[in-house]
């Protein structure tokens, strides 16, 4: 029997766009300002936001439910924030857990930022905190060898079903 090949081909003109910009020293405008100041919706993929962070799908999720939270300024790091916009920004991290338990009723979510490019940030200049959920037994051979997820749902989809859940707690 052959090997299957699986292709993300999708992802190649992105890859070869943000390794361009990264090595001319020319990064572009950061997507994450641009989401800052647009309005929730299924086009955008913002799902809410507060006065100093925001919310909104992962373009490229690593699996359905991935919601980044983002603070709206323009810093790399934990340490760059304000008080203030730490602060909101966990309480927009907490809401997008509950929102995602709510819609996913996931078995467990990973919560976390890749400080910089060595620790796989795709966008290091703009602190993101990914919010992810995860199932028993969502790790198959499609992500372990074929380094390819299967994702079940659009985005448009994922965007439908936080945004319903934003604001509800899991007892509501």
């Amino acid at each position: 029997m052959p090997l299957e090949r699986f292709s993300a081909a999708w992802r190649e003109a992105y890859i070869q766009e943000a390794t361009v910009r990264e090595r001319s020293g020319n990064s572009g405008p950061c997507v994450f300002c641009e989401l800052a100041s647009m309005e929730p919706g299924p086009d955008s993929g913002v799902v809410a936001h507060s006065e100093l962070s925001y919310v909104c799908l992962n373009a490229y999720p690593y699996g359905s439910g991935h919601l980044l939270a983002l603070p709206r300024r323009h810093v790399a790091g934990l340490g760059e924030l304000t008080d203030d916009e730490y602060f909101d920004l966990f309480a927009m991290v907490r809401e997008a857990t509950r929102s995602v338990e709510v819609a996913y009723g996931p078995d467990g979510l990973n919560i976390g930022a890749n400080l910089g490019r060595a620790s796989g940030a795709g966008i290091p200049g703009h602190l993101h905190v990914h919010v992810l959920p995860r199932w028993n037994g969502d790790t198959n051979f499609m992500a372990s060898i074929a380094e390819t997820r299967v994702l079940p749902e659009s985005l448009a989809t994922t965007w439908e079903k936080v945004s319903d859940a934003w604001g509800r707690s899991r007892s509501s």
